[in-house]
């Protein structure tokens, strides 16, 4: 019995002592992706001075999508309620954001548009959530290809053979052919098409958002946006897309 219970007791201790499970961490331009949660594809980043981080794409990099409701959150401005550093910035050592900031303040962040960020997880819920500067967003590219809806702010683009996924924000303009930013995609006469077919009449982010909504199946755009970021930047209609 006393055998038994000492075996008990070393094999306790022994679990007690175990390490946790380490955190994986990674860099990326962390988007809103429902309530609590981010979406990231991991990237390269590598140090361009003690305050900026430069960001590179990662050929074999797969989208993580983390519950970040109980990460710990550093941001670079000096408080928390800050859209912008305002000349202003707190970082430590490593070059991460560190004021200390809560998971509410990641959501209002986050409803702004993507934020450059080191991310600290496991499984699938973030420990940790980092803001960092970085040097450069990536260069924009423009082509012509189809857009699929996914949710209120990401679509698939293909385009060339590849598609990709896109997010998009408040700052993504819209240019329809229609009469109205509200109606149907190509509904009615292409009164604001030009000469090329492309949308003129300027529109919002929403009214992309509501046109999508009512198509099952990709339609024809030509797109501009941002690879590095994952971004969506601007979407023109094209009249001939029956």
């Amino acid at each position: 019995m006393r055998l038994l219970v000492a075996f008990a007791t070393a094999a306790a201790a022994v679990s007690l002592s175990a390490p946790a499970e380490a955190a994986t961490a990674v860099y990326g331009f962390a988007w809103a992706d429902g309530k609590g949660h981010l979406r990231l594809v991991p990237k390269s980043a590598t140090r361009a001075s003690k305050t900026f981080y430069t960001f590179k794409a990662l050929p074999k990099g797969k989208e993580l999508r983390l519950d970040y409701t109980r990460a710990a959150y550093g941001r670079v401005t000096v408080a928390c309620d800050l859209v912008e550093t305002e000349g202003r910035i707190a970082v430590d050592a490593k070059g991460l954001g560190r004021t200390k900031c809560g998971p509410g303040d990641l959501t209002d962040t986050l409803a702004r548009g993507p934020q450059p960020v080191r991310v600290e997880y496991r499984g699938g819920k973030a420990t940790r959530v980092n803001e960092v500067l970085i040097s450069g967003w990536g260069t924009p590219r423009t082509a012509t290809g189809t857009l699929k809806r996914v949710n209120d702010t990401t679509v698939l683009f293909t385009t060339g053979g590849r598609t990709i996924k896109l997010g998009y924000t408040y700052m993504t303009t819209f240019y329809r052919t229609t009469a109205k930013c509200g109606d149907g995609w190509l509904a009615g006469r292409p009164v604001n098409a030009g000469r090329n077919g492309l949308g003129k009449k300027q529109c919002t982010w929403t009214d992309l958002t509501k046109a999508l909504k009512g198509n099952r199946h990709p339609v024809l755009v030509k797109a501009g946006y941002t690879p590095l970021a994952d971004s969506l930047n601007e979407v023109w209609e094209v009249f001939g897309d029956a």
